[in-house]
């Protein structure tokens, strides 16, 4: 789990989106970023979570917030996954789990008694300066959107 907390400077980061275009924090600089990590496209937990934040988009985008997904798939997963769900906003694909360690939302999980390491589900709030508003660790996945919403309004 995360060891950042509400206060710290956003870790830079720096990979690729689902079309291969060159994404990093200094494209969000003087903008309000939802940076939201995920285990792995088209499970129903993280699409949950997605779903939630998409059709909430306009709304934090109102309120003047990007949005960013971030997890260990591909980018051609996640530009699958996106035309499926129709998301508005891009996932970074992280094989290489450079943006996940910066995070530190990596480490042994267990589920249904195998153990194995994985990305914690974990959103953090950027704010204009880069240091981190908010840190969510208890990501409720049907509820996401609200759960921001609560934090930021």
């Amino acid at each position: 789990m995360t060891t950042l907390q509400v206060g710290d400077k956003a870790p830079n980061f720096k990979g690729l989106d689902e079309n291969g275009d060159k994404i990093s924090l200094s494209d969000y600089k003087g903008k309000k970023l939802i940076l939201f990590f995920y285990p792995k496209d088209n499970t129903p937990g993280c699409t949950a979570a997605a779903c939630s934040l998409s059709n909430s988009y306009e709304l934090l985008t109102k309120k003047g917030y990007k949005l960013l997904g971030v997890s260990p798939d591909s980018a051609k997963k996640h530009l699958k996954f996106i035309e499926k769900f129709e998301f508005p906003f891009p996932l970074l694909a992280d094989t290489e789990l450079e943006t996940i360690n910066a995070y530190k939302v990596w480490g042994p999980k267990q589920f249904m008694g195998k153990k194995y390491d994985g990305v914690y589900r974990t959103t953090f709030i950027i704010d204009e300066k880069g240091k981190l508003e908010h840190v969510f660790t208890k990501v409720k996945t049907k509820t996401h959107a609200e759960q921001i919403l609560e934090q930021i309004s």
